[in-house]
């Protein structure tokens, strides 16, 4: 930091005594003079980076053992409108037994470091700070060994706070709200109102501002950092390095971003290739679902043909049968509507339709190979009510006609559709083959 010129790396061959040149020659030109007019001012600062190290001793964390009061907590106030500012005073947090103790160690640190260390206005502005203060190798070790004397006496007085803690934090409440208690009389002596709860206010602050014991332990720290002059030409050298380092860390990261690159395509390419392998399965077993699902329409459709060549085969049996006894259904019929009419007009039944009914029974059981249960049974009920003696004269239509004249209704109804049916013209046909 002490060697501002900055030399580039455009001409590194350069011996020191060129770069003197080099400067002297810049400031002759800037300052419009000749070379040789220039001083050489002699500047080594091998001294203060062989025979010695800068030292600076930190101290925080103490400011927690003190206190800013308000002026209204000390009972006084202030006129309004002056022009003078009064600053509150500050106050200590614990009894002074307690925190002069605490306080001391510090201040012996610094006594120390000012005894055995020079400060120098240059190194003070080129590091921009005055902490620093240079200590001769010669003195280093006296001045650890008072320091550490002060971290000793630090730390034993933050074991006996710490050991007393209730007590003179019982000690402190007890002084402010004294101090409370008089601040309030004061106001109140000079005119002013009392809020309601002013020494619970005051307390309360005291007690949020006072240090705790993880504060006492943990936040009272005194140290000391050791540095050394960092030269124009090392910090060079160091930019140079830190250069050549980034490059490093840029090209390793290039090649990372790569090979993730390169990482990130395969695994695309891979997931691409299962995509494919699950589509061309998809559509494989589809196909095959497909190809199933055909030859099962074509094995319905072939069980159907061959129920229907069964069913017209059958049918093609059967249908003489069906044919008879159609025509069977219609000659009754045409029975039953000519007894019903010769029942309707004589209101009786004569003994020639008695005796046709009884005819159409006979020979109906002859015909019915098909066991018509339904037109049996009503055919038989006619037979009966016909084989009663019939009467010349006219019958109740509530009686045996009546009775007759249902069941030849019921006969009528159950073989009126194959009797409809001979009369088409086909089926006339097909009785006339």
């Amino acid at each position: 930091m002490v060697d501002t010129v900055t030399y580039t790396d455009a001409a590194p061959e350069r011996t020191p005594t060129n770069r003197l040149e080099a400067r002297v020659q810049h400031a002759a030109n800037r300052a419009g003079r000749e070379a040789t007019e220039i001083e050489r001012l002699p500047f080594d600062l091998s001294a203060l980076d062989e025979e010695g190290a800068f030292v600076n001793v930190d101290a925080s964390g103490f400011g927690i053992l003190d206190r800013r009061l308000d002026w209204q907590a000390l009972g006084i106030s202030l006129p309004r409108g002056s022009g003078v500012s009064f600053r509150p005073p500050r106050c200590g947090l614990l009894p002074d037994r307690y925190r002069l103790p605490l306080l001391r160690p510090a201040a012996h640190a610094h006594t120390a470091l000012h005894r055995y260390s020079y400060h120098f206005t240059l190194t003070e502005t080129l590091f921009e700070s005055p902490s620093y203060r240079w200590v001769p190798w010669q003195a280093f070790d006296t001045f650890d060994r008072e320091f550490r004397a002060a971290q000793s006496a630090l730390d034993a007085a933050k074991d006996i706070a710490l050991a007393d803690y209730d007590a003179l934090r019982e000690e402190v409440v007890a002084t402010f709200l004294q101090l409370a208690i008089d601040s309030a009389r004061r106001l109140e002596a000079t005119g002013h109102v009392i809020p309601e709860g002013f020494n619970d206010v005051v307390v309360r602050g005291v007690l949020a501002a006072m240090p705790s014991r993880e504060h006492l332990r943990d936040r009272l720290v005194l140290r000391y950092s050791v540095g050394v002059i960092l030269l124009g030409s090392e910090m060079i050298a160091e930019q140079r390095k830190a250069r050549e380092e980034l490059q490093k860390f840029e090209t390793a990261e290039a090649d990372l971003r790569l090979a993730q690159h390169r990482h990130v395509a395969k695994a695309r390419l891979i997931q691409e290739e299962l995509w494919a392998e699950e589509e061309r399965i998809r559509r494989r077993l589809q196909a095959e679902e497909e190809e199933r699902r055909r030859e099962s329409e074509v094995k319905e459709r072939l069980r159907q043909l061959k129920i229907e060549a069964a069913k017209e085969q059958l049918q093609e049996a059967l249908s003489p049968l069906e044919e008879g006894a159609k025509q069977l259904h219609a000659a009754v019929f045409e029975a039953a509507t000519a007894i019903r009419a010769s029942l309707q007009k004589h209101q009786y039944l004569p003994g020639s339709s008695a005796k046709r009914a009884r005819d159409l029974a006979r020979w109906f059981r002859l015909m019915n190979w098909q066991s018509d249960r339904q037109l049996e049974s009503l055919i038989a009920e006619l037979e009966g009510l016909a084989s009663r003696p019939a009467a010349k004269k006219k019958r109740d239509p509530k009686g045996t006609s009546g009775a007759i004249d249902q069941v030849l209704g019921d006969i009528i109804e159950f073989c009126y559709a194959d009797a409809r049916s001979l009369t088409e013209p086909h089926r006339m046909g097909a009785l006339e083959l």
